[in-house]
């Protein structure tokens, strides 16, 4: 079932959204298969501390968080990952590990990698292991937004 209140979220504002109903998985690439979504547009939400605070990495599911990255476009704050024992308590309405990218529903800050941003639609889990929701990614960037973070190597 689809995060109440990522749902009442996405419709008070008119989103033009897809639900997609799919068999329960645990992993971004199991989800994104599972969704007959490719791994470079499937959103996967990553928890992290930064500076000790949670905050939320959006990023392709094809890609895994560098840290060290993370905390150079952050200014060298401190970035590591965090336990599910400390942030379990902060989506109520979501199973553990399906949490939507929209943590501003949640007071928590939402980074996203500019390699996600480069997609014109991206799906993402809604709160369920069983169900995702597809969307274009400007509309998710308007409605999040996130801080867009450019962790690739400059050539």
């Amino acid at each position: 079932m689809l995060s109440p209140r990522l749902y009442n979220f996405l419709d008070e504002r008119h989103s033009h959204y897809t639900t997609v109903p799919h068999e329960r998985t645990i992993t971004a690439h199991e989800t994104a298969s599972a969704a007959h979504v490719g791994n470079r547009h499937f959103a996967k939400t990553v928890m992290l501390k930064v500076d000790g605070q949670l905050a939320m990495m959006v990023m392709p599911a094809a890609y895994r968080v560098d840290l060290t990255r993370v905390s150079r476009a952050l200014g060298e704050q401190v970035v590591e990952l965090a336990e599910e024992s400390e942030f379990q308590h902060a989506f109520p309405d979501c199973e553990l590990g399906a949490m939507p990218p929209f943590g501003n529903l949640y007071g928590v800050p939402v980074y996203v990698d500019s390699r996600l941003a480069e997609q014109s639609e991206i799906a993402f889990n809604a709160g369920s292991h069983t169900e995702a929701v597809r969307m274009p990614y400007a509309e998710f960037e308007q409605l999040a937004q996130p801080r867009k973070l450019w962790l690739t190597h400059v050539m």
